[in-house]
This record gives C-alpha cells, sequence and structure tokens, in this order.
C-alpha cells in the first residue's frame, strides 16, 4: 500500500515541489512546510476545484487575523508569495502579492535586556528547580541551557539541536550546525560553562538509548523549544520577574540580545575599535549581514547613557537612526 500523501488540495503538486526547491537549496524549511500544510488543507476544504492561486484566495487567506501582529500576516504573505513565483515558473497561473503592499521591518521590535539582578535570581530559581518524575533531568538540563544561551548568545533551536559531539568539552567549544542562513559555526565556551558542561555530563546519563543529544528529552530526541519556552515562564514568575504581555517580553530569545548588548559594552569600556570588532560579533552570532549587530549599538547607548559619547566618538556613523515608530 503506497503512503498517503500529506498535501491533499487541487494546488497540492506545486505546493509539495516548492517545498522540495526550498529543501533542495540547503533551508530546512520547517515553519513554511507546517504553514504551508494549513494553507492546503485550507483550500482542500474552501475552494477544491481550484487549478490557480487565484489573487481572492490569496488575499482571503493571508488577512490579518484577530490578535496576529503584522510580523505574522507578513510571514504568512511572504511565503505564498514565494510559492506564487516558483509556481508561475513551471507554468501555473498564480497571484503574486506585492512587495510594496506589506512590509514589515525587521528590526523594529525592542528587545528586553536582563540586568545582572535579574540574571542572578533567574539562575538562583534555576539551580533550585524541582526535580520531575515524567522528566527526571529537568532539573539539571534547565540551570545550563539557560547559562548557554546567556554565555553564548545561542539561538534556542541552536542550544536544542547541540548533539553530544557538537560539545568539544576538550577545546571548550560548540558546533552550531544547521542553523539559520545555514551559517554553521564554531563558537568557544568559558572555562566556568565549560566546568559545567562537565558536571553536567557526569550527572545526566546523555547517550542512553543512542540518544544523540546534548539536552535528550525523556521522550526521545531533544527538548522542544515549546515545553523550554514554558518552562522559562515558570522560571521568570518563581523570580519575581513580570511579563509584560503578548509579544513583548522577556522572551527567552532575549538571553541571545542580552549577550550582544553585554559584548558591545565591555568593548567600548575596553577601549576597543568596534569597527572592526562588530564584523566579530555578526559572525559569532551567526548574522546574515550586519545590520542586526549595528543595531545592538544603538540599544547598547540607550541603555547605558554613561558611555554614548563613547560609542557615538567611536563609531557613530555606523549606529542605525531609531524612527520615533520603532520605539513606541
Amino acid at each position: 500500500m503506497s503512503e498517503a500523501r500529506p498535501y491533499k488540495s487541487s494546488l497540492s503538486i506545486p505546493i509539495e515541489g516548492y517545498i522540495a526547491e526550498k529543501q533542495a537549496l540547503g533551508y530546512a524549511f520547517k515553519k513554511g512546510s507546517a504553514l504551508l500544510k494549513i494553507f492546503d488543507s485550507y483550500v482542500h476544504s474552501h475552494c477544491p476545484t481550484e487549478t490557480v492561486l487565484s489573487k481572492e484566495l490569496v488575499i482571503e487567506w493571508t488577512a490579518r487575523k484577530p490578535n496576529e501582529t503584522l510580523s505574522t500576516q507578513c510571514g504568512r504573505i511572504s511565503l505564498l508569495r514565494g510559492l506564487a513565483e516558483y509556481m508561475n515558473r513551471i507554468g501555473y497561473s498564480a497571484y503574486v502579492y506585492p512587495k510594496a503592499m506589506n512590509t514589515v521591518n525587521r528590526y523594529s521590535y525592542i528587545p528586553y535586556i536582563f540586568s545582572n539582578i535579574e540574571v542572578k535570581r533567574i539562575f538562583e530559581v534555576c539551580d533550585q528547580y524541582p526535580p520531575n518524575s515524567c522528566a527526571p533531568n529537568r532539573h539539571l538540563v534547565l540551570p545550563l541551557l539557560l547559562r548557554m544561551l546567556y554565555g553564548c548568545g545561542l539561538r534556542i533551536s541552536e542550544a536544542v539541536q547541540l548533539t553530544i559531539q557538537d560539545v568539544d568539552l576538550n577545546s571548550g567549544s560548540l558546533y552550531i550546525r544547521n542553523a539559520k542562513f545555514n551559517k554553521e559555526r564554531i563558537l568557544p565556551i568559558s572555562e566556568s560553562l565549560k566546568e559545567r558542561c562537565l558536571e553536567y555530563c557526569k550527572t545526566v546519563d546523555i547517550g542512553r538509548l543512542g540518544n544523540p543529544y546534548f539536552f535528550p528529552s525523556p521522550f526521545g530526541g531533544h527538548y522542544s523549544e515549546s515545553t523550554l519556552y514554558k518552562l522559562f515562564r515558570d522560571v521568570l514568575w518563581r523570580a519575581k520577574i513580570p511579563h509584560l504581555g503578548r509579544g513583548k517580553g522577556p522572551r527567552i530569545h532575549d538571553f541571545r540580545h542580552t549577550f550582544a548588548v553585554n559584548c558591545l559594552k565591555k568593548w567600548v569600556l575596553d577601549g576597543r575599535d568596534l569597527n572592526n570588532s562588530l564584523p566579530y560579533l555578526s559572525a559569532y552570532l551567526g548574522h546574515e549581514d550586519m545590520r542586526g549587530s549595528q543595531r545592538y549599538l544603538r540599544l547598547t547607548a540607550d541603555l547605558y547613557p554613561d558611555i554614548t559619547s563613547k560609542i557615538e566618538e567611536i563609531c557613530s556613523y555606523i549606529i542605525p537612526e531609531v524612527r520615533q515608530y520603532e520605539a513606541d
């Protein structure tokens, strides 16, 4: 018996072809595939005989939903724009959503930067986090994983996907593979973090039953990002750090932003030449270009007014201008 096809709509062939093309180019395309599965179900239910990607269908499916952020809507629009361009290339009729009709500034979000006191409280809570019978290593995984995010500026997806082989405790380095923008990199870790990793390896039975991940889930594979988000919300509550609501943080990803700002602050106070140093930060963080790293200069200047003059003196011309609406 042949395996059931995951896509069932009249547009399933171009949808599957588009996904295959993106993956052949080296993109993981997990979120895109998941969204296209939802779109495929929508087409199958609402217009089962549709053979073209019409303007009406595109506008209807990409309409902004209640309580949906503009960036989320733009993500769905961008996805269907890519699908339409692919369909047109292979001979299908498809409406391409104009780029000028709906755009979002990917750098407009103002991240939450944890203070040293807040970081201390978070780690104190993590170090005392209660064991759980269903997840016997949870109280050991959480404090190390959050320290790794804070000390190395990792994305949460990069941390959970670390395998045992990716964590080289002889050289004290992490090998980040299959990262965003396909930027693999090797990151050094501090001596204190290395010692914690060594202690973790002695305590947690990693590699059990052939599980290759450094942060193994009790249910197989690695810890999921959604599970860690929930645990982090609980840690914030126990640390008495208020959560500011939907989209305002603090988020677990803000450890990465805090790492970058603290790094720049130290460099400025040490008198480092940021013109030469900033590309190193960009490479370390795995940024696609310099814009993301340059944005941290403005955040550092805004958070630490006493060093603003030093930043402006050294590299004012590469600090991105922040429009009023971006800071609201």
